[in-house]
């Protein structure tokens, strides 16, 4: 008898990955020069932010589907403005980059994730640096530089752009959890759009006066209203199908359908963008590096840190346990969602996500890296 809670799961999953994979075509479909040609990234990025912005505000003020955290002005001011500047930074840089680089090789630069966001933990001190995490972040970075051997097409500006949008998101993950969690706060994907999409639409603003509205100004483009529309409730839709996943599945999963995704992706890219032709030689380094490499590097990565979550001699109350107490306590997470009853039945855990790693969503630009540290610090705290 087919179990329908997993038939569930695989089903929310594979919309995650549709969705993911589609807002990325559309993005580049958008900005690439050869199809519809507005190549003004920060100009769909503040699209993205003002829409899911409002939405977040109807969703809150006006129907009341969550009710919005405690916000004080100190908290917003310390903790919100700097997240939402690296988060505005990561997604300028991360889209300009789809105008000089293709599809699939943004997809190998985006296994530097974790390493990233690793590396920027030691720094601040939300990690601790170990020999083994640190073999296997190296494993994932041979993994990106066999992929990336193969590159046909490399430019090296948007290899910059990529890296660069990648190292403010992991500054913004680390951010998150050492300035919301020190304040206690916690904000689900529809509060944090609440919170955060508005002050990175301001944030976006300098940058857009003097880099892309003088272009604007003299160009000849067309603005297609449902172009755009369609193109940010898709990048929305994106960031909800990961608020029911995240519930449902183990990082572990979660990640490895994060590859399954990227190989769909590049494959897809190829044939709604034949410009994007992979040779041999770049089939075979990505083969090598990033499915095998890297894949084997992030599992065994999410391995360690969930091991490292069972080992202490935990109190009486169970994690899961806990998880839901502190769900009872505050029903406002952006990382922590409702804990689900029927757990055992659907196959996946309740857990703690910072990231789902997808720049393509206005608020989901990149969340999985951390997954395996927020298992292992579970007892403590948040797709």
């Amino acid at each position: 008898m087919i179990n329908k809670a997993h038939v569930l799961t695989y089903f929310y999953l594979l919309i995650y990955i549709l969705l993911s994979s589609g807002v990325i075509l559309y993005n580049k479909w958008v900005l690439s020069p050869k199809y519809f040609n507005f190549p003004f990234p920060i100009t769909l990025t503040m699209i993205h932010m003002a829409f899911s912005g409002i939405v977040a505000f109807f969703l809150i003020r006006v129907f009341k589907v969550v009710a919005p955290v405690k916000m004080t002005f100190e908290i917003y001011a310390t903790c919100v403005v700097p997240i939402s500047a690296f988060f505005a930074s990561s997604l300028w840089f991360g889209n300009t980059a789809y105008l000089h680089i293709s599809v699939a090789f943004i997809q190998m630069l985006k296994a530097l994730m974790p390493v990233a966001t690793f590396f920027m933990g030691v720094m601040c001190g939300t990690d601790k640096p170990r020999c083994d995490v640190f073999l296997n972040m190296v494993l994932v970075s041979v993994g990106v530089v066999v992929s990336s051997y193969g590159e046909i097409h490399f430019n090296i500006v948007g290899t910059v752009y990529q890296v660069t949008g990648i190292l403010a998101e992991a500054l913004r993950l680390v951010l998150t959890q050492v300035l919301l969690q020190k304040k206690g706060l916690t904000l689900n994907p529809i509060t944090s759009l609440y919170y955060i999409a508005p002050c990175s639409f301001v944030f976006l603003f300098v940058p857009w006066c003097l880099l892309e509205k003088p272009g604007m100004e003299v160009s000849q483009i067309q603005f297609n209203f449902w172009i755009f529309f369609s193109n940010a409730l898709c990048a929305l839709a994106l960031n909800l199908s990961i608020f029911l996943v995240i519930g449902r599945t183990g990082a572990v999963t979660i990640r490895v359908a994060g590859v399954l995704k990227d190989w769909i992706l590049i494959a897809l890219s190829t044939v709604v963008f034949p410009e994007s032709t992979i040779t041999g030689l770049n089939i075979i380094g990505y083969a090598i590096g990033t499915s095998r490499l890297s894949l084997c590097g992030v599992v065994m990565y999410n391995y360690i840190k969930v091991k490292d979550g069972r080992t202490p001699q935990l109190p009486s109350d169970s994690i899961p346990e806990r998880l839901t107490k502190d769900w009872k306590l505050e029903k406002k997470s952006s990382d922590i969602f409702t804990p689900n009853t029927n757990n055992d039945a659907n196959g996946g855990s309740n857990f703690n996500s910072s990231e789902l790693n997808d720049e393509e969503a206005p608020l989901v630009s990149s969340r999985i890296s951390l997954l395996g540290r927020q298992l292992s610090n579970s007892s403590t705290q948040r797709v």
